[in-house]
């Protein structure tokens, strides 16, 4: 416990001390990160960017709901060629 609360004590001390150009480059980091699957689905021209970009928001605080918006904002299209491929119906 008395670990924890060093590293608690230390964190805050750095933080206190830090400069304003630092905080706004974490905090730009931060929100880069955070709408990552957002930003990848601009970049692929995804037709579910709005639904993507919406649900983003939430789920930056649940690393499981995060990944799944990862993977659909990257392999959105994907699904479509693998369902030319087997002859289905492409999803929507």
């Amino acid at each position: 416990m008395e670990t924890i609360n060093h590293f608690i004590a230390t964190f805050s001390t750095a933080w206190q001390q830090a400069d304003v150009l630092f905080l706004v480059g974490f905090g730009l980091f931060f929100l880069t990160v955070w709408f990552l699957p957002s930003l990848l689905a601009l970049a692929f021209n995804r037709q579910h960017f709005g639904k993507i970009a919406l649900l983003n928001i939430p789920a930056g605080v649940s690393w499981i709901a995060w990944l799944a918006l990862l993977v659909w904002a990257v392999t959105g299209k994907l699904s479509n060629r693998l369902a030319t491929k087997a002859r289905l119906k492409p999803v929507l």
